[in-house]
């Protein structure tokens, strides 16, 4: 059955930009997709429903099908900007704590032991992090010897100094640290670690209310398909959305729509590693034995900043014996859906790549995410079928129904 109407809810990862940014995202990706599939669609302004959620109407068509999306947003970007403008002392405090934390309850090394590409991507923030501090009070160390040195003057004053030169050192280079995302990436961690251990959280109401709307939507049921995505940290997040929605009504997916979740480029795994993680791994263990919502995880290996062939529920330690039936991972091959051009060229921009997600593509592939949300096949078709499904599309993306329903 071809799909006419979906609700697809977005959960975004550790980003200010907000829904505003990522429909302007959008938007500009969309227009780059048509020019891979030629299809009609009007893509409406997006409109803030509250102080959590936002959405925006999208209606595609090609030849013989047509697909009515509302596009929803779970707003976050005030709990990350608050989040980034805490004074900068407290957030250097939280970002050691965090990093001497994981380094000694062995999640460091669990981290490497999954996946060593992600451990690098993570340390490289967490050294980034140590040596803009190294840095700065290696400055003041030296500018107070040298003034000892040169000039006979107190060791009080000396140390007052270089203390002073320390702080505007570290200060100089912030605009360094937010050009290499070390303040975004070493800014959030500590904050989700909590989340995932199930502390008090600035997260925990949008976790409420999205997964109010999920159950609502289902109990509407005036769509095809509901499509949850959780992207990057937006993993981590989604899970405990669905988790929730579960609870509130747990025959979600037996009414109603079909209920798909939907894990791009997650980090979720990182933070289920952490030993005191339980409310995140007590998520992902409801998940794996429901079978009235399927789960999908597409892993690339050119995302630095996902688990590549890695198991997100055994690999975390989870049992959970003969009723798993879930995820269905999804193994993608960046390379099948961007020019040889683009994608050499972006390919060392790890940050470019693990936004490819949901981006468009250069080239037909069985990964679109433009496809996924606004396309006429369920979810998870494309994720079984593989390169298979697109001879069922013809040039000017008309659907064969015929090899369809053979398939």
């Amino acid at each position: 059955m071809l799909i006419r109407r979906r609700h697809v809810f977005y959960v975004e990862g550790y980003d200010p930009q907000g829904a505003v940014g990522y429909h302007r995202l959008f938007m500009r990706e969309f227009k780059r997709f048509q020019t891979v599939w030629p299809i009609a669609a009007k893509v409406g302004e997006p409109v803030m429903d509250s102080d959590r959620l936002a959405h925006w109407m999208i209606e595609s068509s090609a030849r013989n099908w047509t697909v009515v999306t509302r596009y929803e947003f779970l707003r976050l970007e005030d709990v990350v900007s608050a989040y980034l403008a805490q004074p900068r002392w407290q957030q250097l405090l939280r970002s050691l704590l965090w990093i001497f934390g994981d380094l000694f309850s062995g999640t460091t090394f669990r981290i490497y032991r999954a996946s060593p590409q992600f451990g690098l991507h993570l340390s490289y923030a967490q050294i980034m992090q140590v040596l803009w501090i190294a840095l700065s009070v290696a400055g003041g160390v030296l500018a107070a010897r040298l003034l000892a040195a040169w000039i006979d003057v107190p060791a009080w004053i000396a140390t007052l100094v270089g203390a002073a030169v320390a702080v505007a050192a570290f200060i100089a280079l912030i605009p360094v640290a937010e050009r290499l995302m070390v303040i975004r990436m070493t800014n959030g961690w500590p904050y989700l670690r909590e989340f995932a251990r199930g502390a008090p959280s600035a997260y925990d109401r949008p976790v409420e209310v999205y997964a109010e709307r999920i159950v609502a939507a289902a109990r509407a049921a005036d769509v095809d398909e509901i499509v949850v995505v959780g992207h990057s940290a937006g993993g981590v997040t989604a899970t405990a959305v669905m988790a929730r929605a579960l609870e509130l009504d747990p025959d979600l997916g037996r009414h109603g729509p079909r209920v798909v979740y939907l894990t791009v480029g997650s980090l979720l795994p990182a933070y289920a590693l952490h030993p005191a993680a339980e409310r995140i791994r007590s998520a992902i263990r409801r998940l794996a034995v429901e079978p009235a919502v399927r789960w999908i995880d597409a892993q690339a290996r050119k995302d630095a900043m996902n688990f590549w062939n890695f198991d997100p529920v055994a690999g975390v330690g989870i049992s959970t014996g003969p009723d798993r039936c879930n995820p269905l991972v999804w193994p993608v091959r960046f390379r099948d859906l961007l020019s040889p051009e683009f994608y050499q060229a972006n390919r060392l921009n790890h940050f470019r790549m693990h936004y490819q997600w949901i981006m468009a593509n250069s080239m037909r592939a069985s990964y679109d995410y433009f496809m996924l949300v606004c396309g006429p096949l369920p979810v998870e078709q494309w994720a079984r079928r593989g390169r298979d499904i697109l001879s069922a599309f013809a040039e000017d993306a008309g659907y064969s129904e015929p090899q369809a329903a053979s398939a």
